[in-house]
């Protein structure tokens, strides 16, 4: 068996960051979770349970809750970072001055970086140097894990030459063992890459299905933008250097039907009540609620212009967001296409027989 990691800390306090403590302390591991809110800490110290986030679950007694980062960091083998994709960078730059150069990190936001088309990976390791940086991601609902459903996630780093000849004692390995309990099971990848990518498109893909459900369509819509979703991720991870492979496994496949499939993704929860003609500022009861698919298709569009690829979904989902176009009009737009092949190999594409009138009597059905 591959060796534990006896010591971790999560960076993030919130319900994910909450969560993964949890699965790691369960696992046995000496767990500090370190977060902005002292309140959520103290709640966490004081009465075994994140109040804030995850309110009614019961955490491990033996979770340690720690509001100095340099404290909550020391002595530590292992780092997870639990953050919006926003803030990794300046996270990632406070970590990096508290942990040994050795200390591997495992990233555990999902998106592409605005300014500069990064991976979350990438821009942490452009924080913490030479530091080993992975990715924890798959179909994974904080609240679900939290109270210890049976879940399953993949843990991907980069194998060097060693890692092959040793598996057991890769980063990757380590990082699964140290996570998997009865309930918690963790798979080996070494595609960050591609585990990336699917974490990152499935939340523009899911806003997009939230579109449609909240215009009234139902399961074929949803199916088709599942499917057509996952091979825009397969394209996006196929030009970065990923494997199409990897995007069929948890980390897309999954996390792209669980993220598309439930109410309770505020992804699909924006995107529903913008499909019901709710105003942005007037979703979610006018609250501020960040929405990573939101932010992502800006990204992911941008990325797009940048690799020169085709992704009418997550493009459609960006120009309805970001630049004014009206939802019925963009979807059925969408549908009327040209007619293309699968698969791509066949290299099939004609115009689309619908007539404009056709086109606009969907846009108003849509709308």
């Amino acid at each position: 068996m591959a060796r534990r990691f006896e010591a971790i800390t999560v960076i993030g306090s919130g319900a994910w960051g909450t969560a993964l403590a949890a699965v790691a302390a369960r696992a046995g591991a000496h767990t500090t979770i370190w977060g902005r809110d002292p309140q959520v800490l103290s709640a966490i110290r004081e009465q075994g349970m994140n109040t804030r986030y995850l309110p009614d679950i019961p955490l491990p007694n033996s979770l340690q809750a720690d509001a100095d980062m340099g404290s909550a960091l020391a002595g530590a083998e292992a780092v997870m970072i639990v953050v919006p994709s926003r803030v990794l960078r300046s996270v990632c730059a406070q970590v990096a001055q508290h942990i040994a150069p050795d200390v591997p990190v495992a990233v555990c936001a999902k998106g592409i970086e605005a300014e500069t088309g990064l991976l979350m990976t990438q821009v942490a390791a452009q924080e913490l140097g030479d530091r080993p940086v992975g990715v924890i991601s798959g179909p994974t609902f904080a609240h679900e894990t939290a109270l210890n459903n049976p879940t399953a996630a993949t843990v991907a780093f980069p194998f060097t030459k060693a890692d092959r000849e040793n598996p057991n004692e890769s980063v990757a390995a380590r990082f699964a063992v140290s996570l998997s309990t009865e309930a918690f099971r963790a798979y080996v990848s070494d595609d960050v890459v591609g585990v990336e990518i699917g974490g990152a498109v499935k939340n523009v893909v899911a806003v997009a299905c939230g579109m449609m459900t909240g215009a009234g369509f139902a399961e074929n819509t949803r199916a088709a933008l599942i499917t057509r979703g996952m091979d825009e991720m397969k394209t996006i991870a196929d030009a970065l250097g990923g494997r199409r492979e990897t995007v069929t496994g948890l980390s897309g496949a999954g996390d792209l039907t669980l993220t598309c499939s439930s109410p309770t993704s505020r992804n699909m929860s924006l995107g529903t009540q913008l499909g019901q003609g709710i105003p942005r500022g007037e979703c979610f009861e006018g609250r501020p609620v960040v929405v990573e698919g939101e932010v992502n298709a800006r990204s992911v569009a941008q990325l797009a212009d940048k690799l020169g690829l085709d992704l009418p979904i997550c493009r459609a989902v960006n120009a309805i967001l970001h630049e004014g176009a009206p939802l019925g009009q963009t979807f059925a737009e969408l549908w009327s296409r040209p007619i293309e092949a699968e698969p791509r190999a066949m290299d099939v594409l004609f115009d689309h027989p619908a007539n404009p009138a056709a086109i606009a009597n969907l846009a108003e059905r849509i709308s």
